[in-house]
This record gives structure tokens, C-alpha cells and sequence, in this order.
């Protein structure tokens, strides 16, 4: 009975995890249909516009919106492992280190992201999901911490490049500082 009841609540977390999950995925997906499809992309004005003070709305709302429906489907996938593997030990901490990732990274590309530009997409907290889990194996030094960080780095480590200006159009701004965001997430909500 008792192994019955702890199979229930995994499964009942799990349950929890991909409701989350997809109902932030979901929101991703419907507003750029919108967008894409009868509003011609103007949702992406609300981006962050560096230095105006409209483009400050951009910090909480430039996650959800998307240059394209392959622009989104790039995001898609990192941000349901990597924000899975966030919430695995306490869903909680999916709310917390997606909020300060938001802030940290908005406000990094607020203050250095190129004049006249906007800037989109959910890769700032995928990149902070990605800083989170790596930090908090360094930070914490628990066995859990550490295979998770080290699984995350062989899976996702390749993506570390995207912190530096590489391409035209592609937001170096939002994955540096998101990196930057998940790291300070991880240091706040770290056990020792």
C-alpha cells in the first residue's frame, strides 16, 4: 500500500509537470499562430526594444512571442527538457529560476541589445534553464546535482556557443544574459 501511494504522488508530479510544461507551450504555440497567421507578426512589437522605455513591456511579455513558426519550433524542445529537468526536484523552482531569467536576461538585452532592434523568443530561458542546471551542480556539490549538470552538459552543452555574436538576427544578447539569470537563479536557490 505504501508503495502504491508513492507511485501515485510521482505519477500525480508528473501529471503536474507536463500540464506546466504544456500550457506554456501551448501559449507559445497559439500566440504565434495568431501572429503568423492572421495578426502578419505585429505581437513582435511588444519585444524588448533596447533602451526605450516601451521596450521595457518587452522583458515579461518578449518570451512568449516568436519570429516564426520555425523559430519556435527550434525553442520548443530545449524548453520542455531542459525546464522539465529545472522543476525534476521541486516545481517550484521551474517558477522561480523561468522569473529571474526573464528579469536578468530582459533587462541585459534592454541595456546592450542593438539600437532599433527587437528581440524575441523563449532561447533566453532556455539558455537560463540550461545556466540553472549547470550552476547548481557546481554550487551544490550533490550527487543528484552533478549527474544532472554533467547529463546536461553532454546533451545540451553545445549550445554554450550561442552566448557570443555569431549570426545576423540571432539574439546574443538574450542567451548571454539568460545564462547569466539561470546562474544567479542557481546560486539563490541552491542547498547546500
Amino acid at each position: 500500500m505504501k508503495d502504491g501511494t508513492k507511485n501515485q504522488a510521482v505519477g500525480n508530479r508528473f501529471v503536474g509537470h507536463v500540464k506546466i510544461l504544456i500550457g506554456f507551450v501551448g501559449l507559445f504555440w497559439f500566440l504565434e499562430i495568431i501572429d503568423t497567421f492572421f495578426l502578419n507578426q505585429t505581437l513582435n512589437h511588444y519585444g524588448i526594444q533596447p533602451r526605450t522605455f516601451i521596450g521595457l513591456r518587452g522583458i515579461l511579455i518578449s518570451p512568449f512571442l516568436h519570429g516564426g513558426l520555425a523559430h519556435l519550433a527550434a525553442n520548443t524542445l530545449p524548453f520542455l527538457v531542459l525546464g522539465w529537468l529545472v522543476m525534476l526536484r521541486k516545481t517550484s523552482d521551474f517558477f522561480a529560476v523561468t522569473l529571474i531569467t526573464m528579469i536578468v536576461s530582459g533587462l541585459g538585452v534592454w541595456s546592450i541589445g542593438g539600437s532599433n532592434t527587437i528581440h524575441i523568443g523563449a532561447s533566453g530561458l532556455v539558455f537560463g534553464y540550461l545556466g540553472f542546471l549547470l550552476m547548481r551542480g557546481f554550487f551544490e556539490r550533490s550527487f543528484q546535482a552533478i549527474v544532472i549538470a554533467v547529463t546536461v552538459g553532454v546533451l545540451y552543452g553545445g549550445l554554450i556557443w550561442g552566448i557570443l555574436p555569431s549570426r545576423l538576427g540571432i539574439s546574443w544578447q538574450s542567451h548571454l544574459f539568460g545564462f547569466i539569470g539561470g546562474t544567479i537563479a542557481a546560486r539563490i536557490l541552491t542547498r547546500r
